[in-house]
């Protein structure tokens, strides 16, 4: 099912660990009544993985398992997709590409505080800086659905819940 057929919208929220993906994924689907799917959790509970990357602490994840797991639920409509990469989503799912952007040092911070070792702090630090994110959008979507916005503050998150929270309900009025 192309989007113009879809009676709600589809938006893929991404950027690096700690931009605050899944606090404003979880406060949008709150204000708006859209589906939140965290790839992270779908990927260990569904067991949609090939292994374990000690290095960086993380699942690898299996990216066809993933897209498997998520076709009709997406063709259907209404789903916040919470992930830190995205080129390997369909294109045809998504309305909207969300990139959260944070300072580094706000971002250091929040991954120091959650135990992040120097390696994967350094390599998640250096993603931001480059934004890898943001041109792995750009490489793999068409570029008037992309939005960049600032995630460095409670006043960003608010903000950004309330901009996209009127876009769902301007899409879905249509």
């Amino acid at each position: 099912m192309m989007a113009e057929e879809r009676q709600q919208p589809n938006l893929l929220v991404t950027g690096t660990p700690g931009t605050g993906k899944t606090s404003l994924c979880s406060l949008l689907a709150d204000a708006t009544g859209l589906r939140h799917i965290n790839v992270g959790e779908l990927v260990k509970d569904k067991r949609l993985y090939d292994g374990w990357d000690p290095n960086l602490e993380c699942y690898i994840l299996d990216e066809d398992l993933v897209c498997d797991e998520l076709e009709e639920t997406m063709s259907k409509g209404g789903n916040i997709v919470d992930y830190h990469s995205c080129e390997f989503f369909p294109e045809r799912w998504f309305d909207a590409i969300i990139v959260l952007q944070t300072d580094n040092s706000v971002l250091y911070e929040r991954l120091s505080n959650r135990g992040y070792t120097a390696e994967k702090l350094q390599n998640n630090i250096e993603c931001e800086i480059f934004q890898v994110l943001l041109e792995e959008a750009r490489e793999s979507y068409s570029h008037d659905i992309i939005k960049t916005l600032p995630s460095n503050t409670i006043e960003d998150m608010s903000s950004n819940v309330e901009l996209l929270k009127n876009w769902v309900q301007s899409r879905m009025a249509n």
